[in-house]
Formats: C-alpha cells, sequence, structure tokens
C-alpha cells in the first residue's frame, strides 16, 4: 500500500516532520511519502494561504500515484477539491482527528496555533457534523514555523492550554490542531492523563482502513470528477482529471 501524504505549504522541515510521524504509525508494508508543493506559502495560517496553496496541492496529488492520500494542513485545505482529482481516498488530518477523538471521548477540545485559525476550524466541525462533540477550539498564539524552532516556549504554550480545556472545558480528549504538532503528542497525553489525538496518525490509520476495505471515493455528487474544459493562463495545460 503506499500513502501520499501532501503538506500544502513548502516548509521541507515540516514535511520531513510529518513523513516521520506518519511512518513510525505505519503497518508493516505501507510505503509512506511525504511532499509539498514548490511553490505557495512556507505555512498556512488563514483563509488566503489556504486559496494560494490548492494549486500546488492538486498538482502534486495528480503527480504522485498512490492508493490513498493524506492532507497534511490541520485546515484540511483543498480536501473537497483533491476528492474530485482522484479516485483514491483522500483523508484530511482535521476530519480523521475529529472522528478519532470522537470514538475516545464524550467531549473533546482542540489546540491549534494562531487564533485567526478558529474560525475555519469551528466551519470544518460544523460541516463534519461533530460541533456538537467539542468543546471548545482554542489557540496557543503560536505561529505555525516556531514549531519549527527547537528554541521557543510552542510546547509549554500548547501544555498550558490543554491544561485550560481540561480545567474550564471539561475536555476528556484533546486534537492537536496542525500537523506541526505531530510529535507532541504521545508526550502531552502522557503529561496529562487523556488521549491526545495527533491528526496525521490519525489520518494514516483511517486510510489503511479504507484502502484495505477496497473503498474509493463516491464519484456520484459533488466528488464527481470536474468536466473537461480549457484552463487559461498559469493553468493552461493543467485542468485535472482523474
Amino acid at each position: 500500500m503506499r500513502i501520499v501524504i501532501v503538506n500544502p505549504n513548502t516548509t521541507a522541515s515540516m514535511t520531513a516532520k510529518i513523513g516521520a510521524a506518519a511512518q513510525s504509525v505505519a503497518s508493516a508494508g505501507t510505503e509512506v511519502i511525504a511532499v509539498n508543493p514548490p511553490d505557495g506559502p512556507v505555512s498556512i495560517e488563514g483563509y488566503v494561504d489556504e486559496a494560494y496553496s490548492v494549486p500546488g496541492l492538486l498538482a502534486e496529488i495528480r503527480r504522485q500515484p498512490a492508493d490513498a492520500y493524506i492532507i497534511a494542513c490541520f485546515d484540511d485545505t483543498g480536501l473537497e477539491a483533491a476528492r474530485c482529482v482522484t479516485d483514491s481516498p483522500v483523508i484530511g488530518i482535521g476530519e480523521a482527528a475529529f472522528h478519532i477523538a470522537s470514538l475516545l471521548a464524550g467531549k473533546f477540545g482542540v489546540i491549534t496555533t494562531l487564533s485567526r485559525s478558529i474560525p475555519a476550524i469551528e466551519h470544518n466541525l460544523v460541516k463534519y457534523g461533530l460541533d456538537r462533540r467539542c468543546a471548545k477550539v482554542r489557540a496557543a498564539e503560536v505561529p505555525v514555523l516556531e514549531l519549527e524552532d527547537p528554541t521557543s516556549d510552542a510546547a509549554s504554550r500548547i501544555a498550558a492550554e490543554i491544561e485550560q480545556a481540561k480545567a474550564a472545558d471539561r475536555c476528556e480528549a484533546i486534537v492537536l490542531g496542525c500537523a506541526g504538532m505531530a510529535d507532541l503528542a504521545a508526550s502531552l497525553s502522557r503529561t496529562h492523563g487523556l488521549p491526545v489525538v495527533d491528526g496525521v496518525a490519525a489520518a494514516v490509520k483511517l486510510a489503511e482502513s479504507v484502502v484495505a476495505l477496497g473503498l474509493k471515493t463516491s464519484r456520484l455528487g459533488g466528488y464527481a470528477p470536474p468536466r473537461a474544459k480549457p484552463y487559461a493562463g498559469r493553468f493552461a495545460g493543467e485542468a485535472p482529471s482523474c
């Protein structure tokens, strides 16, 4: 089984960390390939960054054949579009983490990076029908790229928000709201005494399960392949197709 994980931003060090986290939970015989586009934002922190990252994300999916794809941005950037351009299942780490957390606890909380990311996450929770299972989305006010800096106090700020989520929000599980937090999940779970779900690991195990079941994305309704048409300007000759 071949799983391609696409980090939609262009920071290669984060892509490497995501790939290592994914490989550490993958089953024997699962090949994990982590990639990022060469063009686009260095981090995704808000709606504009998301929009600029989608063309590169789709290009990587077209370029990399796989049994399943994982989008390694917690906002599930470009998820619906990605499901239209490939028959293979595509799983977003945000949706995967929410579903896994809902199997482990009555109420979970989300700890994300910056406050500006909260509305997108809350919107996704409503879209996925899991908003009533989430007690609160909190921000540690950590810029994404600080997660790559070993001298930053990002981990301690995330830990402080987890304590607040337990005490004030009565959360029974925590979802880490950024792919760049993947390496913190196990230690935070031990320290705080509750399940801490990393979306990268959750997505890998769900992707393996869907592929093992022989299931693919529905081609009916909204996930139907795009209609053939010319694309102009910089996208000429690059119209996505299955």
